[in-house]
């Protein structure tokens, strides 16, 4: 892979000259939690918050399709949270994030594994049971114990409802039956790989809102990346052929922060050691941090 520097042109700005960390009232705000240490398998998430970072320079601030320039928006870099994992380090990221609805429309949350779900989401809401909860992943994160695959479950037993909950991605021959039947005793939204290949993610994600957000209720996504096929996201350990494209999920993160009840949105699970040479995952994360953006500025 090249490291030749990127070429400069003041008509073409870069989009990791959007966030300041001279802000801390925003559209947006940005917070990378590198969470990895409990982990069901051995990664390096934790160096993906600053890869991410590294890589919006890839990309420019305006949105051609919807006419959305990033540069008209307000956008905040809160910086790491230092060791966000345990018991001692997600009172840390509560901490860090616990006056995020004050602060900003959307906080966007850079895993780090998908532990983070429940720190973040717990930091952000003294009382879950009025909260939704929208996750596109290819696991339920039912699991018992304290792991990446236990987020949802510890949710729940926090005081989110289930019937507040929708799972969109979830795919054959990454669950097991017990935990699917736990979503089923939860009432948990279910929405699997066979249906996405039925009806579009605009649909999909459409529904989803109106049942996580039902009530009036202010709503957390989790963008777990290994949802996506592995050919477009080889850094997710855990990815399995036949997953979602990297253009539904940006669907999904645009379609999420447009709705003004979302406010926190979250994207894990990806291992920046294994990326590829031309950095795929890496660069679909980053696009997904833009699309959430301009999601906002659509409100």
């Amino acid at each position: 892979m090249s490291t030749s520097p990127l070429p400069h042109d003041p008509k073409w700005p870069r989009a990791n000259s959007l966030f300041s960390k001279e802000i801390t009232r925003a559209d947006v705000g940005l917070i990378g939690i590198p969470a990895h240490k409990t982990s069901i398998s051995q990664t390096s998430s934790h160096l993906t918050p600053m890869a991410i970072r590294n890589t919006l320079g890839r990309y420019s601030t305006y949105s051609s399709s919807i006419g959305v320039d990033l540069r008209d928006s307000s956008l905040s870099d809160l910086g790491d949270v230092e060791d966000p994992d345990f018991e001692e380090g997600r009172g840390r990221v509560k901490i860090a994030v616990e006056n995020a609805r004050r602060d900003f429309k959307l906080l966007i949350a850079l895993g780090g594994d998908n532990s983070i779900t429940h720190s973040v989401a717990g930091g952000m809401w003294k009382d879950l049971s009025k909260v939704g909860l929208i996750t596109l992943d290819a696991h339920h994160d039912l699991r018992d114990g304290d792991s990446n695959g236990s987020p949802v479950q510890q949710l729940i037993q926090a005081g989110l409802l289930g019937s507040n909950v929708v799972q969109i991605g979830i795919s054959d021959f990454a669950n097991s039956k017990e935990y699917s039947q736990r979503a089923r005793e939860y009432g948990i939204t279910v929405v699997n790989r066979e249906v996405l290949r039925k009806r579009p993610m605009y649909d999909v994600m459409a529904e989803a809102l109106e049942i996580a957000g039902r009530d009036g209720h202010e709503i957390y996504v989790d963008l777990d990346v290994d949802v996506c096929d592995r050919s477009v996201a080889p850094a997710c350990p855990a990815s399995v052929p036949g997953g979602i494209s990297a253009d539904e999920l940006r669907i999904a993160s645009r379609a999420a922060a447009s709705d003004a009840r979302v406010r926190g949105l979250d994207i894990t699970e990806i291992d920046a050691s294994l990326d590829t040479p031309d950095q795929r995952t890496i660069r679909l994360a980053a696009l997904l941090v833009l699309e959430a953006a301009a999601g906002v500025a659509l409100r």
